[in-house]
Order: C-alpha cells, then sequence, then structure tokens
C-alpha cells in the first residue's frame, strides 16, 4: 500500500492540464496568462475585439441623445446606427471618434472618422484642432453634429468638453456641468479629465 508521501513523489506535474486566465488591465488591454514549467507567460489575447473597452461590455442599446447645443449632439455608436434617430433629431454631420465602428449610412450623411483609443495614455487632446474643424464646418452650413465614440461616454465626451472651452471660452467646469447636464452618462477616463483640466486653448 503505497503512503501519500509515495504518491505525491510518484505524482507527474506533466499530468496537469495547462490552466489559461484572461485578464483585463485597467487601460482595456487583454491579455492571456499561462503558467507553464512554473512561470507564467503573458501574452496578448488574440480575440480581442476592442482593445479600448476597459470595462465588461453592455450589449443593451442606448439611444439616448445628448442635446448640448441645438446644432450639437453627443451620443453613443447605437444612435449613429440608427436612421430614423438620427433623421429626427436633423443630424446631416457625424464625427466618428470610435474604435472599429462603421459609418453605417455614407451616402446619407457627412462623415468624419478618426480613430481613438479610450486609455488615459492617449493624448485627446491632440485630435482637437480637426475636430472642431469638422465641428465648425457643420455649424457654417447650418447643419447638426453628431459626436460619438463607441460608448458615448468618455472621447467623444471629451472632444465636446473641449470644444467648448476652445470655442466658446468655458471653464473646464462649466463645460464639464454643460455636457454632464446634457448627456448624464458621460464619464471620461482619468488621463482624459486630466488634460481637459489642464487645457489652455489657444486665443
Amino acid at each position: 500500500m503505497h503512503s501519500l508521501a509515495n504518491e505525491i513523489e510518484a505524482f507527474s506535474k506533466a499530468s496537469l492540464k495547462k490552466q489559461s486566465t484572461r485578464v483585463t488591465t485597467i487601460t482595456g488591454k487583454r491579455l492571456i496568462e499561462t503558467l507553464r514549467d512554473a512561470r507564467v507567460q503573458i501574452v496578448e489575447d488574440a480575440q480581442q475585439t476592442d482593445g479600448a473597452c476597459g470595462y465588461v461590455e453592455d450589449t443593451s442599446l442606448d439611444l439616448n441623445i445628448g442635446v448640448v447645443k441645438p446644432w450639437l449632439m453627443l451620443a453613443s455608436q447605437d444612435v449613429a446606427h440608427d436612421y430614423e434617430k438620427l433623421k429626427d433629431y436633423k443630424i446631416s454631420h457625424i464625427l466618428n471618434v470610435g474604435y472599429s465602428v462603421e459609418n453605417a449610412f455614407p451616402c446619407e450623411f457627412i462623415y468624419k472618422s478618426i480613430t481613438i483609443l479610450d486609455i488615459p495614455e492617449t493624448c485627446i487632446i491632440s485630435f482637437f484642432p480637426e475636430c472642431f474643424e469638422f465641428i465648425d464646418q457643420a455649424k457654417e452650413q447650418n447643419g447638426v453634429v453628431l459626436v460619438h465614440c463607441n460608448a458615448g461616454v468618455s472621447r467623444s465626451a471629451s472632444i465636446v468638453i473641449g470644444y467648448l472651452m476652445s470655442a466658446h471660452g468655458l471653464s473646464f467646469k462649466d463645460a464639464f456641468s454643460t455636457v454632464k447636464n446634457a448627456r448624464q452618462a458621460i464619464n471620461p477616463n482619468p488621463g482624459f479629465m486630466e488634460q481637459l483640466r489642464n487645457y489652455q486653448p489657444k486665443k
């Protein structure tokens, strides 16, 4: 009869199944951790669909539109893909700053697409000039512009807050409050918030 010590000695590590754990970092990067030969190997998850996530995806539709100005709207990608909603709000221009979000109606609206990752390390203010130029273009053409990203929470909200600071001379606090009142769901990531607080628009 084998003793417990003998059983332990005879046990082979090779008989263990290799276990892998998927990890999402605070910045949204998805990694796979695998224990091999007593060492943890870490690789990026090739199956990740949006490296900018950083949160559990909500698959329910968000069709709420934040009316910041009569000609400036803020929303999620769901609104950008809802033709009737866009027509109801008389949208003519669409600024898409999301990640892997297609422009659904290229023949119906004037689009500008700029891929921005929703991670604190992204220099959001570097995208301001071309975004603001497009927003101004829509206004000058008596159009209505919708600014959206994926969730309509961080990237697009930061663009609109920055625009109010630049074009209307609002302080960060007032610009943030204006956008928050229009769309309660906004929540720019910490890196974007810090950049907006320190943003000094050119006079």
